[in-house]
């Protein structure tokens, strides 16, 4: 036997479940992304103080386990991986982390915004060419 055609009610929770796991899948993502802001911001505090780089010894590691940005970073990011995680269960793997690449985007805009960093042009084309990409996936299922 056939199935019955998709009732309005089947397609609109079809839609909504879709809208729901790209909405996990990004805010994940971006989560993900202010998380490496946060740590990049603490680890700053950090390496202004010392005028340098971090040793790798445990002093260094006693003054990053002392830096709250560092801990805040490291929270933001649990909170991501558990979102990411729901998000995994209701899509593929192949639908899903391709969306990662969306954190880059994030991360090149937020390190000029906040951390002060020069991006060079090439970069830019790299963006432009990671969003293409990301929208192309976005056209898809999440379930294959």
């Amino acid at each position: 036997m056939n199935d019955p055609a998709p009732t309005t009610t089947t397609t609109l929770h079809e839609k909504g479940s879709r809208r729901m796991t790209i909405g996990l899948i990004l805010v994940s993502v971006t989560l993900a992304a202010v998380a490496q802001v946060t740590l990049k911001a603490g680890v700053n505090h950090v390496t202004d103080a010392n005028g340098g780089q971090l040793a790798m010894n445990a002093d260094s590691l006693k003054q990053i386990a002392q830096q709250v940005l560092v801990w805040a970073g490291l929270a933001i990011f649990a909170v991501s991986a558990v979102l990411w995680l729901f998000a995994l269960s209701r899509a593929d793997l192949s639908f899903a982390y391709p969306f990662a690449a969306l954190g880059y985007v994030i991360i090149v805009i937020a390190s000029i915004l906040f951390l002060d960093e020069h991006v060079q042009p090439i970069t830019w084309v790299g963006v432009v060419l990671i969003i293409s990409g990301i929208v192309l996936i976005a056209q898809g299922s999440p379930n294959g």
